[in-house]
């Protein structure tokens, strides 16, 4: 029997009076809040999750979901679910007026288990976060908690939360607030984000239909049905469309939700012929901000409630599921007593720089799609009219860069090369694994797979290399779980390492391996640290500066 996760709602429980100090709070059951409790809740960390209503999203919000961010819900043990219902694509097309002036093409070669991006409603997202979560014994979910207050000691922060039974107090060690745009929490604590709003509005409309345009993301400048403006065109499942229409700054964002305003547009677009519904209208203000530090004492900002950006590129629920993805391995070193406390100064300084990178590359979307000068309205126009034959000008044109992940160049947690140490690829320190096709132990499968369960160690070799790997992981400060990548064919098992056959060489390829390349990963799939040869020492040392131990 399918749910219908529009109108589902959840159980509020009265509770007893609860003197416990949680290791962890999270504040907010959003994609970004539900994501951080199934991480860290999988790593064994008990979590309490209070959010203020009853219900999951409404109207579809978020529908680009990323390569990476699929990549950690497979993680988190729901990966397929997403796919399986999402609906995938990796072609984008760009039209000036009526002409197409070209596509791209967001992941061109073979050898990836996930799609570029997949297209689902948010409803989808969360109630299938919800359905992972309430598989995990150690995630208490709590609806109808209100936050309303926070204090911090020394030893914890305190929680004062509404609910139907009255006012309440919680305590934990530390409190991921993941409570949205308008956060509670960051009102709570006399605490703001600061950035730019940009003079325009957009109309979401989501249209069921069925229609024969392709499963492509087609962005118009200019378009015959909505002259001197944008708009944008995206496949949904369940046959429903997302349009956004270009309004301009005085558009009245209450008249212009009504039906007999949005119809007339999705008709112009559509055609006379075409029989659709609405299903869910919005209006919207670009906004691009974030807060100073997403660091406040025992309180981690994640998400909407620490950044935002405009909708074109798809950078926000990928960015704070990212969020998550970095924050809990750091906290659950931290509540372990296996890292130090700063460690978590690195959560808020790497997804600061990759809050900064969103919103530069989210402002240059909103300044091309929507010129405020004369001057930009020329450059723009020019542009795109270059680009239908030259194309340097297409790499000028900006609909939207679209969401991948922050490479952390500069994170302290890194381990610089060595000097005679050189590379060819992109998997530098900072950057988040590539994944490959691979067979272990006769199935086909995905070197990503293997890569997971806190930080990992791969070696590129022969069967006969295992056991210099094993040894050189033993023992170390941190559990280092050994994977051995080996050409197709040479395929040995062999006690305590995980061997796995590069089948068509493209784990090689793509992390520029030769016999002896080591690389030590992150928690997060993130390169830490990568040698030419296995060097214990040298692996001891970077293991240190990952987890903030020197």
């Amino acid at each position: 029997m399918s749910i219908d996760y529009q109108t589902l709602k959840f159980e509020y429980r009265a509770r007893a009076h609860d003197a416990a100090v949680h290791p962890v709070i999270v504040v907010g059951a959003g994609p970004v809040g539900l994501a951080a409790a199934i991480d860290l809740a999988q790593q064994g960390v008990p979590v309490v999750l209070l959010d203020d209503d009853d219900t999951l999203s409404t109207g579809s919000r978020a529908i680009c979901f990323a390569k990476r961010t699929l990549e950690i819900f497979d993680r988190l043990g729901c990966g397929e679910r997403f796919v399986d219902k999402g609906v995938s694509w990796h072609v984008g097309k760009v039209f000036l007026q009526d002409e197409q002036l070209y596509a791209f093409d967001l992941l061109p070669e073979e050898g990836h288990a996930r799609p570029a991006f997949i297209n689902l409603q948010q409803y989808y997202v969360e109630g299938y976060l919800a359905d992972r979560a309430f598989e995990l014994p150690n995630i208490d979910i709590r609806w109808k908690h209100k936050v309303t207050g926070v204090d911090q000691s020394a030893e914890h922060a305190v929680l004062t939360i509404e609910t139907p039974d009255g006012v309440a107090t919680l305590r934990a060690q530390y409190v991921i607030a993941a409570d949205g745009s308008r956060s509670p929490m960051r009102a709570a604590m006399g605490l703001e984000s600061r950035g730019r709003t940009f003079k325009d509005r957009f109309l979401i409309a989501d249209v069921k239909m069925k229609a024969e345009f392709p499963t492509e993301r087609w962005f118009w400048f200019d378009p015959p049905f909505h002259r001197n403006q944008s708009v944008l065109l995206h496949r949904q499942p369940d046959n429903v469309w997302r349009i956004d229409f270009q309004l301009g700054w005085d558009a009245d964002p209450v008249a212009e939700k009504q039906p007999e305003r949005v119809i007339p547009r999705v008709r112009a677009l559509l055609g006379a012929d075409v029989e659709f519904e609405l299903e869910w209208v919005s209006v919207y203000t670009f906004r691009c901000q974030r807060m100073d530090t997403f660091r406040h004492g025992r309180v981690l900002f994640a998400g909407d409630s620490a950044h935002g950006v405009s909708p074109f590129g798809a950078r926000g629920a990928n960015s704070g599921v990212q969020d998550a993805d970095n924050l809990a391995w750091k906290l659950k070193l931290v509540l372990d007593g296996r890292a130090h406390d700063r460690l978590l100064d690195t959560y808020a300084s790497e997804r600061e720089f990759a809050a900064d990178e969103n919103i530069r590359n989210s402002t240059r979307s909103t300044d091309f799609i929507t010129p405020k000068s004369a001057v930009s309205r020329v450059f723009r126009d020019a542009t795109l009219k270059l680009a239908r034959d030259c194309e340097f000008a297409r790499k000028l044109v900006n609909s939207g860069r679209l969401s991948v992940p922050a490479v952390l160049a500069d994170s302290p947690l890194n381990t610089p090369d060595r000097g005679g140490d050189t590379f060819a690829c992109a998997m530098q320190p900072g950057a988040a694994a590539a994944d490959a096709p691979v067979r272990a132990q006769g199935a086909s499968g995905w070197l990503l797979q293997h890569l997971r369960g806190g930080f990992t160690g791969v070696l590129f070799g022969l069967p006969g290399d295992a056991a210099a790997l094993a040894q050189a992981v033993d023992g170390l400060a941190l559990p280092v779980r050994p994977v051995l990548v080996v050409p197709a064919g040479h395929a040995q098992p062999v006690a305590g390492v995980d061997v796995v056959e590069d089948v068509d060489g493209l784990a090689a390829q793509r992390y520029d391996a030769q016999p002896g390349t080591f690389y030590l990963l992150r928690p997060d799939q993130h390169v830490c640290a990568r040698t030419r040869t296995l060097d214990r020492q040298a692996i001891a040392d970077a293991l240190a500066r990952a987890s903030c131990a020197r």
